[in-house]
């Protein structure tokens, strides 16, 4: 695949299955088998035993027990159709070799008797009981009177009437078992719907009360509005510029016309006052159409709100329903310590943390384009942009890929300036492709990155010079991160299984971590310099404190493939991307999962992850930018990139995918970049 719409591929482990074989002897694997599936030994040596005693019967020539032996001038058995078959080709015994003919063998009719003999025992140890008596019913000779078949009938009726009676005993216990389970279930589902039920008709008395208060608030306000249009000192001085402006129309007209009759003036003067009220009057009428003309557009978006609502009610209600009951239990906790059990405003506990999840996830529906430009240059036809981080305060952002150059812009000129190409402000060239950076938060103008053979590099954006090089990875190192705790502190981690913690005071890494496979991506905790999340291809994200790596803290797995990126929300929760397409929210305090998010499509690429404290933000190998809230499993908003050129339009959906995304800090706004060069400038809108 050409370099243009092919990315770096995400590390994946394989394992190689080990096949096994099958012993010789198959005998001994079958009573191996038996005892293994709880056969017992003394079943698998009995057999044992059987089989031993059987080869005094076994055909030297077929080796399966002899059918219709025949005994050889020699002394030894065969099966009829193997000796006779070998007397076609040889002359001579297959056991000892004396010469024999067709004419030298006979029956052997003892051993014929022995293995009927045999077989019948062995029919007779494995048969069952009711096989037996059929046997013996069967046999000539054997006679039985009226009375004893009888007896015997009536034996077997009551057997059977005991059978049947324990059977359908067994069946309504069993039944039994069952509605007792599924009452206990449904009565612990009811339970569960009443206290839900209970929360939710605490939470509509709280939220009408409060909406009655804002009510009444906005009634006041609208009065007190009213008064001061009426206050005359208001109209004079809403009036006053009128007048000015009216004065001066007058003085204009007067030398225009080079001194007008009094009674001319008169008539344009009470024509100008008339003029001015209407004025006023129209400036009334005017604020109360722009309050009506404002109360639709608040109306239409109340009502594209509650759309978004209902399209995604199930989702909001296990938010709801989740937060509630986490704010109730703490509040049983609270209790004993606080009997206050009302939040501020009279909201009950866990009712705010929900109002918050619901304004933020209903404020948006899609992603608006306010500024693009191109990453490529004429020098170099490779353009995926495999990373793109804003600096400290982002008024910088630098962008790094496959054309082994850093490229720092200027975010307020891409933005204000409407050119398509715009000129970075820094530029620094590489000796080989980036796939990470990483901006110092309190170094202004430092920033890390890693590249495909292994080089981690700390730069000076101000000098345009290398700080530091570390080259001790073995291979592509994929990830780099700056502790935002210890700002000269960062660590990195390679396709050589290793992660290595760094100091940009000393030359050599400070701390090395050995694991099993390939390193995709290193993250610092935001709130700590000694825990940070390392995402493997394993399809497991590790998470170690420096100050003990003999062991993970934890090892969180759900992930189906390797994971690609690892992202801080927040001290406690961690986001991750895979390439099984999905992200997962991760409680790093609790060790657990708490969501998983679908609806991007992300099987092979490095397709980019950013989160903030609200949303979660993703590529997808469909030139599609999603954008998740992080209580709602589903998508909130996506853009697709679109090709300028028309005869590439087509191709957007196969050849082309995200490569890297980045929020702007505390900001609806974002920068998506994809592997065509394209750099967009996105922002939430409603």
């Amino acid at each position: 695949m050409a370099e243009v719409s092919a990315g770096a591929l995400v590390p994946s482990v394989k394992t190689e299955g080990k096949l096994a074989t099958a012993g010789d002897d198959s005998t001994s694997a079958l009573a191996a088998e038996m005892t293994a599936e709880g056969g017992g030994g003394g079943l698998a040596a009995e057999m044992t035993v059987a089989v031993e005693h059987d080869k005094d019967f076994l055909c030297p020539i077929c080796m399966q027990v002899i059918k219709d032996a025949f005994l050889t001038a020699c002394g030894h058995s065969f099966c009829y159709m193997c000796i006779v078959t070998h007397l076609q080709n040889k002359n001579d015994c297959p056991c000892c070799g004396h010469s024999l003919t067709s004419s030298q063998i006979f029956p052997n009719f003892l051993l014929n008797q022995l293995l009927k003999k045999t077989s019948a025992r062995q029919m007779a140890k494995s048969a069952s009981p009711v096989e037996h008596l059929r046997l013996s019913l069967q046999q000539q000779g054997f006679e039985v009177s009226l009375k004893e078949i009888d007896s015997l009938m009536s034996l077997l009726a009551e057997k059977k009437r005991k059978m049947e009676q324990e059977e359908a005993e067994m069946n309504m216990q069993i039944l039994l078992d069952f509605l007792h389970c599924l009452r206990k279930q449904k009565l612990e589902e009811l339970n569960e719907i009443q206290t839900d039920l209970q929360y939710i008709k605490e939470d509509i008395n709280t939220v009408e009360r409060h909406r009655i208060e804002l009510y009444r608030a906005r009634e006041r306000y609208s009065v007190k509005l009213r008064m001061l249009l009426d206050d005359p000192m208001v109209a004079k001085l809403r009036a006053s510029p009128i007048d000015k402006h009216n004065s001066g129309i007058i003085s204009s007209a007067r030398t225009a016309h080079g001194g007008a009759c009094s009674g001319n003036f008169q008539q344009k003067k009470i024509d100008v006052k008339a003029q001015g009220s209407s004025q006023g009057l129209q400036r009334k009428d005017a604020f109360s159409g722009s309050d009506l003309q404002n109360s639709y557009t608040q109306s239409g978006l109340a009502v594209a709100r509650k759309r978004r609502v209902h399209a995604q009610f199930n989702d909001l209600q296990e938010c709801y329903l989740q937060k509630r009951r986490q704010g109730a239990n703490q509040l049983h906790k609270q209790e004993e310590r606080d009997l206050n059990g009302i939040h501020r405003e009279g909201y009950h506990a866990g009712l705010e943390d929900f109002q918050s999840v619901l304004t933020t996830f209903t404020k948006y529906s899609r992603l608006r384009v306010i500024a693009e430009l191109r990453h490529g240059d004429l020098f170099h036809t490779a353009n995926i942009v495999s990373s793109i981080e804003f600096d400290r305060d982002d008024e910088l952002f630098a962008t790094a890929g496959v054309s082994k150059r850093i490229k720092v812009f200027e975010f307020s000129t891409v933005v204000n300036e409407p050119n398509e190409v715009h000129c970075p402000v820094v530029e620094m060239a590489t000796r080989s492709k980036l796939s990470c950076l990483s901006w110092n938060k309190y170094t202004k103008n430092h920033i890390a990155s890693s590249d495909y053979d292994g080089i981690v590099t700390v730069w000076d954006v101000t000098t345009r010079q290398s700080v530091m090089e570390y080259e001790e990875h073995e291979k592509r190192a994929w990830s780099v991160d700056f502790s935002r705790t210890e700002p000269s502190m960062l660590v990195s981690g390679s396709d050589d299984c290793k992660v290595k913690v760094w100091c940009t005071k000393q030359e050599a890494s400070v701390l090395n971590i050995d694991m099993k496979a390939n390193i995709c991506c290193v993250k610092y905790n935001p709130g700590s310099s000694f825990h940070v999340a390392v995402g493997s291809a394993d399809h497991h994200i590790h998470y170690y404190d420096l100050r003990n790596i003999s062991t993970p803290v934890h090892i969180f797995s759900g992930h189906r493939k390797a994971v690609s990126y690892v992202k801080f929300l927040s001290p406690k929760e961690l986001a991750s991307a895979s390439t099984d397409s999905t992200l997962r929210l991760w409680d790093v305090k609790e060790n657990c999962p708490v969501r998983t998010f679908r609806g991007h499509t992300n099987e092979k690429n490095f397709v980019g992850l950013t989160v903030n404290n609200e949303y979660i933000a993703c590529g997808s190998e469909t030139n599609e930018v999603f954008v998740y809230h992080k209580a709602i499993s589903k998508p909130a908003a996506w853009h697709r990139f679109g090709s300028s050129n028309l005869e590439d339009a087509d191709e957007d959906m196969g050849s082309y995918f995200i490569s890297a995304v980045c929020w702007k800090s505390d900001s609806p706004t974002m920068l998506t970049a994809n592997s065509q060069g394209t750099i967009k400038v996105l922002v939430l809108a409603a």
